[in-house]
């Protein structure tokens, strides 16, 4: 898969992270965007760094997106964790 590829695919884990998780996150929707971006890149590098399974398919694997999916959650809540809502105050 295209660097282009890894992209939109990070651009639509980012917006089911973000319906997973819903409320207001610190940067809003160009923050939101880049974590799903950053997320894509780290779930497939975890994937086939630590879980033996390389993610180098094609765009509709299902192990692609799980992987896309997990990382942008977890950098999500990583990001919420450390800058918290900055709208409160």
């Amino acid at each position: 898969m295209s660097i282009i590829g890894w992209i939109v695919l990070g651009l639509l884990a980012g917006l089911i992270a973000k319906i997973l998780l819903p409320g207001r996150d610190p940067g809003g929707v160009l923050g939101t965007t880049l974590i799903g971006i950053i997320g894509a890149f780290l779930g497939g590098w975890i994937s086939s760094r630590f879980l033996d399974r390389p993610i180098d398919r094609d765009f509709f694997d299902t192990a692609t997106w799980l992987s896309a999916i997990g990382g942008s959650l977890v950098l999500l809540i990583g990001y919420r964790l450390l800058f918290g809502n900055s709208r409160e105050r």
